[in-house]
């Protein structure tokens, strides 16, 4: 094998994992924007069950 094939090869070989890690870009951003989304949702669960959990002492200390 001549030093220019090997230099073609190993050219090669770096466009193919330039290749590879911007699909894993890709990918990691794809699914930073899910965990973001994910979040946010818990945000507005925890915050209702917070409001709903108060409202419910509230209604159990007036009932007494």
């Amino acid at each position: 094998m001549g030093v220019t094939e090997k230099i073609w090869g190993a050219f090669t070989s770096v466009i193919k994992l330039e290749d590879k890690v911007d699909r894993l870009v890709e990918a990691m951003k794809h699914q930073q924007n899910k965990i973001e989304d994910l979040t946010g949702r818990v945000i507005r669960l925890e915050a209702q069950l917070e409001l709903l959990t108060g409202a419910a002492l509230v209604k159990k200390l007036k009932g007494d």
